[in-house]
């Protein structure tokens, strides 16, 4: 059983009673599901993942006041409930079970109680914190607030932020797949290729899930994502060609130029550019130009 199952079977068995009977008269004001750090909270866990950061167990967000009120006895009831051993914790490992306030949660990932109020906070922050922070599954929310920032979280990042990234992005791919890839061939620098192909890779990846909005997580996580989008989900095995395939640099430097094809069609297809340009430079500087807000149209290209 994925981990993501066993917590909801946990609270369905027996943590939706605990929290009925020991606080009926606050059990509508506690978020209950399991989100954040963790392979198991994307669906990605196996018997390997469960070697260090893993318990059984699920998420109780309450508000800063909830937890004055009545947390620390909700904290009790909790490992009370499943009297579990800690986990092996990494270097990293922090508390990510049990009774957590809803401010501190989302201040793990975005540095504030709740989601960004301004488009330069927005840019500012990696992809795969708001994926950590939106990730999972709730299985009650009454009172709402919890999910008012999730969903702000996962639906509204501003587009002019998407666009300085795509449009990021864009010239990465151009400068380190297009470009530099064959260049440092040339020059007899094997090592520098290979890195510019990596780059192409991670920009070309970035690109695929903000074409999508949604919220590229942890590079080692990144692959089997993609496999879940909607458009380009389908450049997942030319990606990891450039990174595993046989060394024929003729032959990986045209599958960089069918994958910004594909790229290019899809920016088209989106409204995002109208060049009728092969070489992804020219449309990351399209995409810049329909920025509205002027402080992050005026912002370098590769800024994002």
């Amino acid at each position: 059983m994925k981990g993501l199952e066993e917590a909801k079977a946990l609270y369905v068995s027996r943590g939706a009673e605990m929290i009925h009977a020991l606080f009926p008269e606050a059990e509508g004001r506690i978020a209950v599901g399991l989100a954040g750090h963790g392979s198991e909270c994307f669906g990605f866990d196996d018997e390997l993942s469960r070697d260090h950061d893993f318990e059984p167990g699920f998420c109780l967000w309450v508000t800063d006041e909830d937890d004055l009120a009545f947390g620390t006895r909700l904290s009790h009831a909790y490992r009370a409930l499943l009297s579990s051993p800690a986990a092996e914790r990494s270097a990293l490992g922090e508390k990510k079970l049990g009774v957590l306030r809803i401010s501190d949660f989302y201040r793990r990932y975005t540095g504030c109680a709740g989601a960004p109020e301004s488009p330069e906070h927005w840019l500012a922050l990696p992809s795969y914190a708001l994926a950590e922070a939106t990730n999972g599954e709730v299985w009650r929310d009454d009172l709402g607030e919890f999910s008012a920032v999730r969903e702000t979280l996962l639906h509204g990042m501003p587009e002019d932020v998407r666009r300085k990234k795509i449009a990021a992005r864009a010239v990465s791919m151009a400068q380190a797949g297009q470009y530099n890839y064959m260049r440092c061939l040339r020059h007899g620098e094997a090592g520098a290729a290979q890195l510019a192909l990596t780059e192409f890779v991670r920009s070309a990846c970035s690109m695929v899930f903000l074409l999508n909005r949604a919220h590229e997580p942890y590079y080692k996580w990144v692959f089997r994502a993609m496999e879940r989008l909607e458009s380009l989900a389908e450049l997942k095995d030319a990606l990891e060609f450039l990174l595993l395939g046989e060394n024929d640099s003729a032959l990986k430097q045209g599958v960089v130029e069918d994958i910004c094809t594909q790229v290019i069609a899809e920016l088209r297809r989106q409204g995002l550019t109208d060049s009728s340009s092969d070489y992804l430079e020219a449309h990351a500087f399209e995409v810049q130009e329909r920025i509205e807000s002027q402080t992050l149209r005026s912002m370098h290209i590769m800024e994002g």
